[in-house]
């Protein structure tokens, strides 16, 4: 199958300029990409929405891309940062189709809290997963995402940044050069 389309996600304390997202957004070029705002960034509040009205704002926007990409909805790629990633995961778990998920620096628990586990939906993505992540990133080691990972029956790749923390800051080429090859091998 050949990739129609990228949905990109921010990140809690970002929006949807975040330099991550721009750099995966170049690396992918000519792919059609849709970088997206959260209502509550769209809104200009600081605090995120409910992850209900965050994963419907997800279904639309993929949506919204598909039809302009002139696709149809299972040929995109969806994901994003930290939590947009998630909120993309939880979309896809609760019967958005998708070709795969990019999750980068997945919050797989709050740091310090491993008994907090982000996973429920899990067992739900059927489809190809690519996590790409800090391997001291305090919300989830390479250890505890490749256990927690086992969950997904779909084909799981993990790319891992040496040294980098959950901002991955400073490794936007790599994070972008590992989402593009990913996406061409699909």
């Amino acid at each position: 199958m050949t990739v129609g389309g990228l949905l990109l996600a921010p990140g809690f304390g970002g929006d949807r300029n975040q330099a991550t997202l721009v750099a995966v957004e170049a690396a992918v070029a000519p792919l059609p990409v849709e970088r997206i705002d959260f209502p509550y960034r769209k809104e200009g509040r600081r605090g995120p929405d409910p992850a209900h009205r965050m994963v419907a704002c997800v279904v639309e926007e993929a949506t919204a891309l598909a039809a302009s990409a002139g696709v149809e909805p299972d040929r995109l790629v969806l994901g994003g940062r930290s939590m947009g990633g998630r909120m993309c995961s939880m979309a896809v778990a609760e019967g958005l189709p998708a070709a795969g998920l990019a999750l980068l620096s997945y919050p797989l628990h709050p740091p310090g809290r491993p008994e907090k586990l982000r996973t429920d939906h899990f067992p739900r993505l059927d489809l190809p997963v690519l996590f790409v992540g800090g391997d001291r990133d305090p919300f989830g080691s390479p250890a505890e995402m490749e256990e927690a990972a086992r969950a997904i029956p779909g084909r799981v790749t993990f790319v891992w940044l040496e040294g980098a923390r959950h901002d991955a800051r400073g490794r936007d080429p790599v994070v972008s050069a590992a989402v593009a090859d990913w996406i061409a091998a699909l």
